[in-house]
């Protein structure tokens, strides 16, 4: 199995020393294709990426943009996605192929969010258990796809939010996903820039808002 990693940049120059060294880690591992596409990033973070001898693309802003972009560019058998402040755990492309042993087509990883919040533990258990129930996955756990699986879904929907619940859905029409124990680590940077407790109620009433048929561009408005 060959997989492509594609990963979405705008401004991430802080993290991107140890997404590198993650990204070669995964690299050594499988047979690992890295396809990171920036959107317009103005704080170096493309020299950066480039001088360390990664692919880089430029793509329109927008994360479901820059994700459609690096996927038509995969020759991988297998999309990931993976957002620049996620690791993936160490057994991540076993578990991928054992998922496809098992005839799942797409899938996505427990979530573990970093850092020193009280409330993470918490916040990822109810992540990880809503969607197990719902089949739906977020940008943070790390989704994989067939790639013809994805180009005939459609990929994700060009909108400035929710693409990854939008995709879910789509992918839902196809199967149920392999729902990997094994969790992803994201940082918890976004709850604790803004308070966790305040990020938790914004992200609930966005996506309440969003199945109500509020429209994504307005979301992304509030979300700003």
């Amino acid at each position: 199995m060959r997989y492509t990693i594609v990963v979405p940049l705008l401004n991430e120059r802080q993290q991107l020393p140890d997404l590198i060294e993650h990204l070669r880690y995964l690299q050594a591992r499988a047979d690992c294709e890295l396809i990171l596409v920036d959107g317009g990033s103005s704080d170096g973070s493309v020299e950066l990426a480039t001088a360390a001898g990664l692919h880089v693309l430029d793509a329109q802003r927008g994360r479901a943009r820059q994700m459609n972009a690096g996927a038509a560019a995969a020759s991988g058998d297998w999309l990931l996605f993976l957002h620049a402040d996620t690791r993936l755990p160490d057994c991540a492309f076993e578990e991928i192929q054992r998922a496809a042993k098992e005839k799942f087509s797409w899938g996505r990883f427990d979530l573990r969010i970093s850092g020193d919040s009280i409330w993470f533990p918490l916040i990822a258990t109810l992540i990880n258990r809503r969607s197990r129930l719902s089949g739906i996955a977020t940008g943070d756990q790390a989704i994989f796809v067939r790639r013809d699986l994805f180009r005939a879904s459609g990929g994700f929907p060009e909108q400035p939010l929710m693409e990854d619940i939008e995709l879910s859905k789509r992918l839902l029409k196809h199967s149920r996903p392999a729902c990997i124990g094994h969790r992803a680590a994201t940082s918890g940077r976004r709850w604790q820039k803004y308070g966790v407790i305040r990020t938790v109620l914004l992200m609930w009433r966005l996506r309440f808002a969003y199945w109500r048929g509020v429209p994504a561009e307005s979301l992304a408005r509030r979300y700003d």
